[in-house]
């Protein structure tokens, strides 16, 4: 599922079974470092025959040391009505992706490992956050070439500098001339030559990963732990803001797996999506 990407029949990559959290439900996990409840969640998913438990927790510590701040994902009372801001922004690029892609390159390497000589392209598409945070989740990964296309004049300036400042060999960027969907229709057509895809053994970093989802459920789980006490946790609602719909994607196979989830709540602006 991780070095594939898209399912041959073009469709996602979902779990057959989805596990569900150990007796005790969420509360077996209260107290936990973020890390450590990552491991937790993702053993749930990723058996020893996959990537051993020690390896797994060195992939994760690995991938969360690079973030500034040691709760990695904090959460931040408003002081109004009891809500909270579940902060996504501690990462090296200062976006919420950073939490999947820092791990997500980090497997990429190390599944390499296991076949010598084995390499993957990662062609990803951007609107200007996915671009640099995959760039910094796979820069100077042994076996992995990455190619990210972005809409030229579509993304910030901060975001453009960010993907192109970033010099090792193995990062490539292309600025598009059109939209993000026009980047990601290149994309999806990569994946669908099938001879094509072969040859170069295409990788996905766009929240098709299933890896990503994988990643982005601990901090829903972390952040009810946060904002709840022992004995008299209810429910809790996420409203998240919303574009691809992997983010709160993550927030339902959470709350599938016993999360105390009242509402998922998908926010977006205006602007003909």
């Amino acid at each position: 599922a991780v070095m594939q990407g898209l399912a041959t029949d073009r469709g996602l990559l979902v779990p057959e079974n989805l596990p569900q959290f150990p007796a005790g439900g969420v509360e077996a996990f209260r107290g936990l470092s973020y890390e450590a409840l990552a491991l937790e969640i993702m053993s749930l998913y990723i058996g020893p025959d996959d990537i051993p438990k020690a390896e797994l927790k060195d992939i994760i510590d690995r991938s969360y040391g690079t973030f500034r701040d040691r709760d990695v994902t904090p959460v931040v009372p408003l002081g109004v009505d009891g809500l909270h801001v579940l902060e996504l922004f501690h990462g090296p690029t200062f976006a919420f992706k950073d939490v999947a892609l820092q791990y997500l390159g980090n497997t990429f390497e190390h599944l390499l490992k296991k076949t010598p000589g084995a390499s993957i392209t990662v062609v990803g598409a951007t609107s200007g956050d996915t671009g640099s945070s995959a760039i910094y989740g796979l820069r100077g990964k042994k076996g992995v070439e990455c190619f990210i296309m972005y809409p030229e004049g579509r993304t910030s300036l901060t975001q453009e500098l960010q993907m192109i400042s970033v010099t090792d060999p193995n990062i490539h960027n292309i600025a598009l001339g059109g939209t993000f969907d026009d980047c990601q229709a290149v994309v999806k057509a990569c994946f669908n030559d099938h001879a094509f895809r072969d040859e170069i053994q295409i990788a996905a970093v766009n929240s098709i990963n299933w890896a990503r989802i994988l990643a982005q459920m601990v901090y829903y789980v972390y952040a009810y732990l946060k904002v709840t006490t022992p004995g008299s946790a209810g429910k809790v609602s996420f409203s998240v803001p919303t574009g691809n719909f992997g983010d709160i994607l993550a927030g339902f196979y959470a709350k599938e797996m016993g999360l105390p989830v009242d509402q998922l709540i998908v926010a977006t602006n205006r602007n003909d999506i």
